[in-house]
């Protein structure tokens, strides 16, 4: 029976084969995980995925893995390499003729790709080109089957219930990093994979006015709005959610502002459409807060793809008119940033399905107040 990494490879190979393309080169990562199911490391030892239109991939890789490659899911051409450098470049020439080396254009990831790995496979020939194998990549990658969306499911399933077993832990007089190492521990008591997708987000009072703040030594105080931005790992997908919360009391001017990012949150996942772009969502969100007169207080775009990064194509955004892929995977998350006060954000993980957008997030988006007072 043909594996989910088997087809991948096939549509792959049949993107290249409608391309300019000779091959799609793709490096140690996500995408390597994506097409071949090999897990490996990007270190200074290579390892790289040779996909052509109409022959057995080739797999580049150092020679003390090899049990990893016995076992992938997928057929492969394998080309191990000796420690030395040498050895190196001439194990990739010889891969690299397997594919009737000469006038190759090969396809690279642009984000991803390293001068290392370039180098390695041009080393021998004066005629190989790259270009951006981006769109193909993405295309692929940016529409989740039905085990990737279970996996990330689960994601959020232990990123939820770690979230609610830190929350008694939060109150005033707590640090931010007292709170994020507590979260953490938690993710992965509740079954995370040990590689966070990333370090919680813990920012209170005015730090939360900064969307990607750090988690500090400061202290929460009766009155913060309290961000947290999380997640967790699971069989490689991750989550990623925000909440904001109120410690004891809280002035209404941020009692106004979340009310604000709420409506803008919950606009924004209510759409409906038979065709769904970036910019479409973004405007429903931005307009909420633009008309609510914080417009410029919005420092950032809506939302982002993710599954196997925190951080992927489709980006929901002004500058993204192109269209959503069924079955993409994607945050909503509005935010108002107000210098020196504090601020707000709800991040949900959403799904395109049909005509409407799927939240997958379950947690309570209502402002919840945690204890005051030290």
């Amino acid at each position: 029976m043909e594996s989910v990494f088997e087809k991948r490879i096939a549509s792959l190979q049949t993107l290249i084969a409608k391309s300019d393309l000779d091959l799609v080169a793709i490096i140690a990562g996500p995408s390597q995980i994506y097409f071949s199911g090999l897990h490996f490391h990007l270190s200074e030892r290579p390892a790289v995925l040779l996909v052509s239109a109409d022959q057995e991939p080739a797999f580049i890789f150092p020679e003390f893995e090899t049990d990893k490659v016995v076992h992938t899911p997928i057929h492969l051409a394998a080309f191990p390499y000796h420690e030395s450098h040498a050895d190196w470049v001439n194990t990739f020439s010889r891969a690299i003729n397997r594919f009737n080396a000469g006038n190759l254009l090969i396809g690279v990831e642009p984000t991803a790709m390293r001068y290392l790995e370039m180098d390695l496979l041009g080393y021998h020939y004066d005629h190989i080109r790259f270009t951006s194998a981006a769109a193909m990549v993405e295309t692929l990658r940016a529409s989740k089957d039905e085990e990737e969306i279970s996996h990330i499911r689960a994601a959020i399933r232990i990123a939820q219930t770690a979230l609610k077993k830190t929350l008694p832990a939060i109150k005033a007089g707590v640090s931010e990093k007292e709170i994020a190492n507590q979260l953490v521990i938690n993710l992965l008591r509740e079954g995370s994979d040990p590689e966070l997708p990333f370090f919680p987000i813990v920012a209170s009072g005015p730090n939360s006015a900064n969307p990607h703040a750090v988690p500090g030594d400061r202290l929460l105080c009766e009155g913060d709005l309290l961000i947290i931005d999380w997640g967790a790992r699971y069989q490689g997908y991750i989550s990623d959610i925000t909440r904001t919360f109120a410690i004891g009391s809280v002035s209404p001017q941020l009692e106004e502002v979340y009310r604000v990012v709420k409506t803008a949150n919950q606009t924004a996942r209510d759409l409906h459409s038979t065709e769904f772009t970036g910019k479409m969502i973004d405007d429903a969100a931005r307009s909420v807060i633009t008309d609510a007169g914080y417009g410029e207080a919005f420092l950032h775009r809506t939302g982002h793809g993710f599954g196997l990064e925190a951080h992927e194509p489709p980006y929901i955004s002004a500058e993204n008119s192109g269209f959503i892929p069924q079955g993409a995977a994607f945050t909503i998350e509005p935010g108002i940033y107000l210098r020196g006060v504090g601020g707000v954000r709800i991040e949900d993980d959403m799904r395109l399905l049909g005509q409407e957008l799927e939240t997958l997030t379950t947690l309570d988006r209502e402002l919840i107040r945690l204890q005051g007072g030290s």
